[in-house]
C-alpha cells in the first residue's frame, strides 16, 4: 500500500515469553485489540487468517478496498462468524490527494475514496482511513490545507449515506504537525461523518502521543500503534521504542477512548502475533 511504503519497521524483536495478561485475553475499559488483514499469514484461507487472528487474541480485523462488493461483503461475513468483524477500512490516499492541483488526480481520489466508503459498508466496517492532504514543494501548506477540506466536504453526502466515517489520519505527508491544528482541521467540517484516526508512533519526532490524545478528545475514533526509537532514527516492535506507552494508557482512560487499538506493523506468524497480541494486553494493563 502506498502510505506504507515510507515505513521501514524493524523486522525482528524477539518474542517475549509471556505477557501480563496473556495474548488471548480481552481487552480492558471498552478497548478492543484488531489486526491489519495483511499482517496475517499469506499462505492461509481467508477464513483461517481471521480463525488465527481470533486465537491470538484479537478483536477485530482492518482491512484494505476492493471493487468487487460481493466479495467485499463475503469477506465481511467470515470475519464475523470468526469473532473478528472488520473495523475499518485503510484507503490512504497517496497516489491522487485531493490536496493535488491537477483536477484529473482529485477526481481520481473522490472516486477512490467513494469507491472505499461503499466497500466498508458492505463488509460492515464503519470507517475509511483517508490521508487527507500532502504538502509538496509545489503544493503549498495553505492550498493543501483548502482543497483538501473542499474535496472532503463532497464526500460527506456518501458518507452519510454509507453509515461509514471519514477518518483523517496524522502521517508523514508534512500536514497537520500540531495536534491543536489537528483538531481545528476535524472540527471545521462540523460533521459527524469526519474525524480522527489518530497513529500513536507517527508523531514521535516532534511531539508526545498523550498530549495528542488528549488533545484530540472524543474526535479521535481510531487509533493505529506504532512505536519509534529516536536513537538510530528507526521503526521498532511495541513497547520497545520511544512511546511513553504508560502515559498513552493515561491519556485514552481521560478522553474515554472505547475504539480499536490497530498496530501497524510487519506481519509474521502465529508465536509474533500472540507476542504482539501481548504486548498490546501489557499497554492495556498499564
Amino acid at each position: 500500500m502506498e502510505r506504507r511504503s515510507f515505513l521501514k519497521y524493524a523486522a525482528g524483536a524477539a518474542v517475549l515469553g509471556g505477557s501480563a495478561l496473556g495474548a488471548g485475553s480481552q481487552a480492558s475499559g471498552g478497548i478492543k485489540k484488531a489486526l491489519q488483514f495483511g499482517m496475517l499469514p499469506r499462505g492461509l484461507s481467508d477464513a483461517g487468517k481471521f480463525k488465527l487472528a481470533k486465537k491470538c487474541g484479537y478483536e477485530g480485523i482492518e482491512a484494505s478496498p476492493m471493487s468487487d462488493l460481493k466479495k467485499a461483503a463475503e469477506l465481511g461475513r467470515l470475519a464475523r462468524e470468526a469473532g473478528v468483524p472488520i473495523h475499518s477500512l485503510v484507503y490512504g490516499g497517496w497516489g491522487a490527494p485531493l490536496s493535488d492541483p491537477n483536477p484529473e488526480k482529485v477526481k481520481r481520489g473522490l472516486a477512490g475514496m467513494e469507491s472505499a466508503l461503499r466497500c466498508a459498508r458492505a463488509m460492515g466496517a464503519d470507517a475509511v482511513l483517508l490521508v487527507p492532504a500532502v504538502v509538496t514543494e509545489t503544493v503549498s501548506y495553505g492550498d493543501a490545507y483548502k482543497r483538501s477540506q473542499e474535496n472532503i466536504r463532497k464526500l460527506l453526502p456518501v458518507a452519510e449515506e454509507t453509515g461509514v466515517v471519514i477518518t483523517v489520519e496524522n502521517v508523514w505527508n508534512k500536514f497537520l504537525l500540531s495536534p491543536l491544528e489537528f483538531a481545528r482541521y476535524v472540527d471545521e467540517f462540523e460533521s459527524r461523518w469526519v474525524k480522527a484516526y489518530f497513529d500513536v508512533g507517527n508523531v514521535i519526532l516532534f511531539g508526545f502521543s498523550q498530549d495528542w490524545i488528549r488533545t484530540l478528545g472524543k474526535r479521535t475514533v481510531k487509533i493505529h500503534l506504532k512505536d519509534f526509537k529516536r536513537s538510530g532514527y528507526k521503526w521498532t516492535n511495541l513497547l520497545d521504542g520511544d512511546v511513553n506507552w504508560r502515559q498513552v494508557r493515561r491519556a485514552l482512560d481521560e478522553v474515554g477512548y472505547k475504539g480499536f487499538l490497530t498496530p501497524e506493523l510487519r506481519g509474521g506468524d502465529e508465536a509474533y502475533l500472540k507476542d504482539l497480541s501481548g504486548r498490546i494486553d501489557r499497554i492495556l494493563a498499564m
